[in-house]
């Protein structure tokens, strides 16, 4: 949108007609506001260390107006019908996802030397914020993982594999999760509302 313009001439009006430009194409607000967030970080680094610029034009536009959080979980028949829709290989993902409140990629990101069966923890090195988290698992993701320590790829350590025994690609298992959840019937529900869900779950049983 902004073409060859430098930095200098991107105004105010016209990050606002980018805005116009964007719901023009059916983008939502929230993804717009992130979008804006990113431009005005650039333009932070460009005022502070590159000094291409004095100003930040983006801190004079307004953000825009987002809908209310979606809030999302499944009920424990809909899991049911999700399991029962999933591949042998998904299903083990989900019912971590479900058990445990962890993001896809750190689920995928998983490696045996992070995971400690003796004191029922997993070891989180690549989260969101970038801090080490400790996960415990629970009698159902324990049980999982132990069934899966007995027929583990030696040649690679991380827990959920591909069939090559390589790490598993995210591409592929939300194209996978996708059609189980159009073959259970369930609409409107990403991968990240698993761990919704098991958010949910712990507010139900008085748990902070």
């Amino acid at each position: 949108f902004f073409g060859d313009m430098i930095v200098t001439e991107i105004t105010p009006k016209v990050i606002s007609a980018y805005k116009g430009y964007r719901y023009a194409k059916g983008v939502k607000p929230a993804t717009i506001n992130r979008e804006l967030t990113v431009m005005k970080h650039m333009y932070t680094m460009a005022v502070k260390e590159w000094e291409w610029c004095r100003d930040n034009p983006v801190k004079r536009v307004r953000m825009e107006k987002e809908g209310p959080p979606r809030d999302r979980w499944l009920t424990y028949e809909d899991e049911k019908k999700l399991l029962d829709a999933c591949p042998d290989w998904l299903k083990e993902i989900v019912t971590f996802a479900l058990n445990t409140g962890m993001r896809q990629g750190e689920i995928l990101s998983l490696q045996w030397k992070d995971v400690n069966l003796m004191s029922g923890i997993a070891i989180l090195h690549e989260t969101k914020n970038g801090e080490r988290r400790s996960i415990p698992l629970n009698r159902i993701v324990w049980d999982l993982l132990r069934q899966k320590s007995k027929v583990r790829y030696l040649a690679s350590d991380y827990v959920f594999v591909s069939d090559a025994g390589t790490k598993m690609d995210g591409g592929n298992l939300r194209t996978d999760y996708m059609k189980a959840l159009k073959k259970a019937g369930i609409t409107g529900f990403t991968f990240h509302d698993l761990r919704h869900t098991f958010a949910t779950r712990l507010v139900h049983r008085g748990i902070d």
